[in-house]
């Protein structure tokens, strides 16, 4: 059996973990990205002592990040799940120009290089994945979010141009938009706050880092075959 290989960004996060334990459970042999938060995933090593499991730290956030991730990159990438990123709260008028390039180095010139350099082993097997994880904020928008809509807009437009691209080499690109997702990105919300956000959702509770990973491993399998240059929401029913 051919041994399949899979990059992940931000695999330290909520949502990344669960990505990456979906990947290990479905045999990938995972390069799993990292920068603050690493010993999530060393204890995720330690536990699938048998697996193949490459960890990568690098800062996504500065220009010199893309090379110090790919330096460390020695095999050919069948899949690659684009997941880092943060949000930023604030008004427009208040954001430092460091802030807005920060962002944007983050969650898109860096994705954009790293997909770029990435690509041509899966254009010469004329096979391949990427799976991004944006937002509801890029397809809807939001007050205090405009600088992570904007990116995370640019993200979801990046999938449906590249996915015509490369769609003639058999390779799909798509995207998974999660909603309000229990991870410590909702964690600067105090209890109040947080039960008005979940009265809003219809299904009446916050998703869970599985539901995602389950996602992306659907737009990975042969099952999604015919699925390229799609937004994949997962916010239970919060905005459709």
């Amino acid at each position: 059996m051919v041994k399949k290989y899979a990059l992940l960004t931000g695999a330290s996060g909520g949502i990344g973990n669960a990505i990456a334990r979906q990947l290990i459970k479905d045999d990938y042999a995972v390069y799993l990205h990292y920068y603050k938060n690493g010993e999530g995933l060393k204890q995720l090593q330690e536990e699938y002592k048998n697996h193949e499991i490459f960890l990568i730290k690098a800062d996504l956030s500065i220009s010199d990040g893309v090379n110090e991730l790919l330096n460390q990159v020695h095999h050919p990438i069948d899949s690659l799940i684009l997941n880092s990123g943060n949000s930023y709260v604030g008004l427009v008028t208040d954001m430092a120009i460091e802030e807005v390039t920060t962002m944007i180095q983050l969650h898109m010139t860096s994705p954009f290089l790293i997909t770029q350099a990435i690509l041509p082993k899966m254009i010469s097997n004329k096979s391949g994945n990427i799976v991004f994880i944006t937002s509801i904020w890029g397809e809807i928008g939001a007050s205090c979010e405009a600088l992570y809509s904007m990116v995370k807009g640019g993200q979801n437009t990046l999938v449906k141009a590249l996915a015509k691209e490369l769609a003639p080499s058999n390779i799909r690109v798509n995207a998974v938009a999660p909603g309000a997702i229990n991870t410590s990105m909702l964690h600067v919300l105090d209890e109040s706050d947080l039960g008005a956000l979940i009265e809003e959702i219809p299904m009446g509770r916050l998703g869970k880092p599985e539901e995602i990973a389950h996602s992306v491993q659907f737009l990975l399998s042969k099952q999604a075959s015919y699925i390229n240059g799609q937004i994949i929401s997962v916010n239970g029913a919060w905005h459709t």
